[in-house]
């Protein structure tokens, strides 16, 4: 039995895997299906990188990448910052885990950090943003069972949101991509457009429990809610007796030059779901919530197995540490005011690639005119790092340690690949252009 190079299935077309044909004279066209160890559910780039520093990434092979994607919106700290592997590195060598059967030293100073800093009263700890949603919403129908109103289970999400890949939070979400396959649809999500009072209004039903949004959706594209929007979701919740939730994974933290988004605002949520950020790169989610929301929450109401963990709670408390330092959340700000300038100048050279710049603090969003892939290919091969996001933008996350000549460069950057573009198009045009004339004559 001989192995021949692997080929394209031609009975499989559209599977997503190769087969390696075996010349057995016993079974003729005998194959065996061959597929990465790594389930294929990620468009993986042809890239690996073997350290980091500050805002940088390195490869084995000594090429340098800026990185303003900073695992999408998770390397708070950059990379290989001193006092979060040092956290990391002395908690790991005295105990990692235990349990939530035992008190947490760890995760009760964490929790009284944060309560201290926010709205909140009370916080619960898991390990990502789609635990973290799953768990605000439960607590958002535990919270009307414990108002006397059991049969308010729905909530109102809007269009454009996304809340993560369980079954409940795709159908928080919507969006009929991430649907497609996975049967009916977890009952007990409405949808209106984003910004949109009235249809919000509208949606509102005896059975409505509250409402879940974003402050600024990043999948679609780094749309920020409108200021009179965010301040009549408070309004409507308490017109209506609905639990006001509020998905701050992407946006809290720090990442828009406040510790979370809302406070832009000046509205007070009943309950946000926290991630990404919260412990520079360790995996790591929490639920923010007010007295009357956690009160619900009794004991054997929710668990984990992992979260909240001696290990995840010191990289937390590192994080903290530099967050919450004087002046950190303000220099934020001014970086990100910095760069939305750059950004706006970008746009202004180059409007045959880009058509706006959006954002706040860190989060930007470069909505482009050409493709938003191609735009970000070139990007990468000028050696710096981005994220997609839907209606053709390119979404810039770096992490919040960046400097404003990292900011300068990555725009440098930025209007270098643009240029490159531009020529790649006029030799198209030109080319068609001769090839026109050719055929004429």
């Amino acid at each position: 039995m001989v192995r021949q190079q692997p080929v394209p299935c031609p009975d499989c077309s559209g599977a997503g895997h190769l087969l390696l044909h075996l010349s057995n004279p016993f079974q003729p066209g005998s194959h065996i299906a061959m597929i990465s160890a790594l389930m294929p559910t990620f468009k993986r780039v042809d890239l690996a990188f073997e350290h980091g520093q500050g805002a940088c990434l390195y490869t084995a092979d000594g090429r340098r990448f800026l990185d303003f994607g900073a695992g999408i919106a998770v390397s708070s700290l950059g990379h290989g910052h001193e006092g979060l592997v040092k956290a990391i590195a002395e908690q790991a060598a005295r105990v990692m885990h235990v349990s939530n059967l035992y008190r947490i030293p760890q995760a009760e100073k964490l929790a009284d950090r944060l309560v201290a800093h926010s709205f909140a009263d009370s916080v619960f700890f898991c390990n990502s943003g789609a635990e973290a949603n799953e768990g605000m919403v439960k607590m958002i129908r535990k919270t009307q069972a414990g108002r006397g109103h059991p049969e308010r289970t729905r909530i109102i999400c809007c269009n454009g949101a996304f809340h993560g890949r369980t079954l409940a939070m795709i159908a928080a979400t919507g969006n009929p991509a991430y649907l497609e396959g996975f049967g009916a649809p977890v009952e007990g999500f409405d949808h209106v457009p984003f910004n949109n009072m009235n249809a919000l209004r509208a949606a509102i039903t005896p059975e409505t429990a509250g409402i879940m949004i974003e402050p600024i959706q990043g999948e679609t594209g780094i749309k920020q809610a409108d200021p009179q929007f965010m301040t009549g979701l408070r309004q409507v919740c308490d017109e209506f007796g609905l639990i006001l939730a509020l998905d701050e994974v992407q946006t809290g933290m720090g990442r828009t030059g406040k510790l979370f988004a809302h406070e832009w605002y000046g509205v007070t949520p009943d309950v946000i779901s926290v991630a990404k950020g919260i412990a520079g790169g360790f995996p790591m989610g929490a639920i923010l919530a007010s007295e009357e929301v956690a009160a619900s929450m009794g004991a054997g109401s929710h668990g984990t197995t992992f979260g909240g963990n001696p290990l995840a709670c010191a990289a937390g408390n590192a994080v903290l540490d530099v967050i919450l330092a004087d002046g950190f959340l303000d220099e934020v700000a001014q970086k990100g005011t910095m760069l939305g300038s750059e950004l706006a100048a970008l746009v202004h050279n180059h409007p045959r690639v880009f058509e706006l710049a959006r954002g706040r603090g860190l989060m930007w969003g470069l909505k482009c005119r050409m493709p938003v892939a191609q735009v970000q290919a070139q990007v990468m091969a000028e050696g710096l790092l981005t994220v997609t996001a839907g209606e053709n933008v390119l979404r810039l996350l770096p992490p919040l340690v960046v400097t404003q000549e990292d900011c300068r460069e990555a725009c440098a950057i930025l209007s270098q690949a643009a240029r490159a573009l531009e020529a790649q198009e006029d030799a198209t045009s030109d080319n068609k252009t001769n090839s026109r004339t050719e055929s004429q004559a």
